[in-house]
């Protein structure tokens, strides 16, 4: 039995997968793919259940590490450059 995750109204729900293929998943890469606006949500969406749950974290980041590894070097780059930077001024904090 497999089990998804809705976010639906700012709340999680979790319900029994119907068995699905990649015939009938094809409208919601088609619709991916023609509206990038639409990828970013379904990927914002699915980063904040990833990120609820410390084990499922860490899952992700060693995939993206291994399997991923221009996406893990970019994110690397990113991090070393806002190292010791703040938004905060430097009178409470900032540099």
């Amino acid at each position: 039995m497999q089990y998804c995750t809705i976010l639906n109204n700012n709340k999680m729900t979790t319900k029994e997968m119907k068995s699905t293929s990649a015939k009938d998943l094809e409208p919601f890469y088609k619709v991916m793919e023609a509206e990038p606006r639409k990828l970013e949500e379904a990927f914002e969406v699915l980063l904040e259940m990833v990120t609820s749950d410390p084990q499922s974290t860490k899952n992700v980041a060693l995939l993206i590490k291994e399997d991923y590894p221009v996406l893990y070097k970019a994110i690397v780059s990113l991090s070393e450059n806002n190292k010791g930077k703040s938004d905060l001024p430097s009178c409470c904090g900032g540099h």
